[in-house]
């Protein structure tokens, strides 16, 4: 019963058998080969318009380099005060940006409320040197509060943003899981809406290693290959990267992988909204839920095998003394057997 995290999930059995059929012989190296060029007119096609995309190690780099790529002098990225380049990534968007600072906006359920936004911004008037200037507008779909954003919501951030001329960075790291949520296609959720670039990942939905930094203004990326290559980013052997974003994207496996993980969120959500030993904090969208359990009920629960994280509680939240909130998330590989039997252990 593993809901700690489609981290720990493995890599699927299509997407390890790509990086097989990829190992034999030889390929041009740093992206050049026939199939990176490939991967990447598969990224065109279900954006719908031509894209510029770059491979990199991890989300947290597709993020800070996304927004180092568009790094001002002062800078500052306006990201929800929960948000994974705010809270979880060891300062690597300031490291990557040369000094840029994150300026938290709050909001509801993890999303950033667009007028809470507008009022942040509006604090950095042009010409004063001492504050800084605004720099970037990045969201989280979905986010980490396992909610998703509505193609609305979208457009009203993107709209704030462009009135400061800013450019609007979406960190995709579920982004798979926020598209069939909201059952919308990849441009409807991007630049259909104002979003400048994505970090699309790949590595929590069923991928061994597999991130990229999408521009969806080809022209506008400036010296984006070079500061991959300063920050360590280009892979030589670019082909098994690009050997498992051609299993996931082909044939619409990466949208199947996420449908199933969003599916069995939903199927435990049922059962811990019909429990009287467990109840929802809030409403999730994706495949993370946040759960109220009494402490004493969490570490049964875990003595039984269960796996999951005790989770930061918000100041919107109120608890009793004797209760956590608690983490659970679900991935491609989670079983409904596994669901059914957390659901069952709470129950007894």
């Amino acid at each position: 019963m593993i809901f700690s995290s489609d981290n720990w999930a493995g890599a699927h059995p299509a997407i390890a058998e790509s990086l097989v059929k990829a190992a034999p012989g030889f390929a041009a190296a740093y992206g050049t080969s026939a199939l990176d060029r490939k991967v990447e007119g598969l990224f065109s096609e279900i954006f719908e318009r031509d894209v510029a995309v770059f491979f990199v190690a991890t989300g947290t780099a597709a993020n800070s380099l996304g927004l180092a790529s568009v790094t001002r002098p002062g800078g500052h990225v306006f990201c929800h005060t929960e948000a994974h380049v705010n809270a979880d990534e060891c300062g690597a968007p300031e490291f990557f940006s040369l000094g840029a600072r994150m300026a938290a906006v709050d909001g509801a359920f993890g999303k950033m409320d667009p007028q809470k936004l507008a009022a942040q911004i509006a604090r950095f008037q042009p010409g004063n040197v001492h504050a800084g200037q605004p720099m970037a507008v990045t969201l989280t779909q979905a986010t980490e509060a396992g909610t998703v954003y509505s193609l609305d919501e979208i457009a009203a951030i993107s709209e704030v943003a462009k009135a400061r001329d800013l450019p609007l960075h979406m960190d995709g790291a579920r982004f798979a899981n926020a598209l069939v949520a909201l059952g919308a296609t990849p441009a409807e959720m991007t630049w259909k809406r104002g979003v400048d670039m994505l970090s699309f990942g790949g590595t929590k939905n069923g991928c061994w290693c597999a991130e990229a930094l999408v521009f969806f203004h080809p022209g506008e990326i400036g010296d984006f290959a070079y500061l991959r290559k300063r920050s360590a980013q280009l892979f030589s052997k670019t082909r098994f990267v690009s050997a498992q974003l051609e299993a996931y994207l082909e044939g619409d496996l990466w949208l199947d992988l996420a449908r199933h993980a969003n599916a069995m969120a939903s199927r435990l959500a049922t059962g811990i909204g019909a429990s009287n030993s467990a109840r929802l904090a809030w409403q999730g969208d994706a495949n993370e839920l946040f759960v109220i359990l009494k402490s004493d009920t969490a570490e049964a629960l875990r003595a039984k095998g269960a796996v999951f994280y005790d989770w930061p509680v918000p100041s919107s939240l109120m608890l009793d003394s004797d209760e956590g909130l608690y983490r659970l998330v679900t991935s491609f590989a989670t079983a409904p057997e596994e669901v059914d039997g957390f659901l069952q252990a709470i129950a007894a």
